[in-house]
């Protein structure tokens, strides 16, 4: 039965629970070895808070609870079975995925951050995606490399 011929509850509750999906990027799903146990964690925990409305006798309502785990369970299923995962990087002689890098801006800033995937990336913990603009600008650059342009200059003072 189509929902315009069920009770307007029925309709707003039709309309909460058909959250669209998370958007999946374009890029490689390139992982390291803890983003891989955190996307795993992660859909773990959806799977668990998708259960846990299971038990939720009323339709309508067991339907708006469920509606963003169901999501968050589809985006990290997804996430898991795309995930490419990147060994540690053999050198330090470039900048790669997996690497510490530690530049400095031209303000005379300077930052330390470790290329990763783009669900694991945190910068306020030190982390950035290997397809943000700053990695991507550092890729394959060594020590002493200055990359950029006019005031965005970064000069590469170590690798790790």
């Amino acid at each position: 039965m189509a929902v315009a011929f069920t009770k307007e509850e029925s309709f707003e509750t039709a309309s909460e629970t058909l959250l669209p999906d998370r958007p999946i990027s374009p890029y490689p799903n390139l992982v390291t070895e803890t983003g891989l146990r955190a996307l795993e964690a992660q859909l773990q925990q959806a799977r668990e808070a998708y259960d846990a409305t299971i038990t939720i006798e009323d339709v309508n309502e067991r339907r708006r609870q469920a509606a963003s785990p169901l999501r968050d369970l589809r985006y990290f299923a997804e996430r898991v079975r795309t995930a490419q995962l990147v060994p540690d990087p053999a050198s330090i002689e470039t900048v790669a995925f997996g690497s510490t890098v530690t530049f400095s801006r031209h303000d005379g800033r300077v930052q330390t951050y470790r290329i990763v995937g783009e669900d694991e990336a945190d910068p306020k913990a030190g982390s950035i995606s290997f397809a943000s603009p700053v990695a991507r600008l550092l890729m394959a650059k060594a020590a002493g490399d200055v990359v950029g342009a006019d005031d965005q200059e970064l000069e590469i003072i170590a690798i790790s």
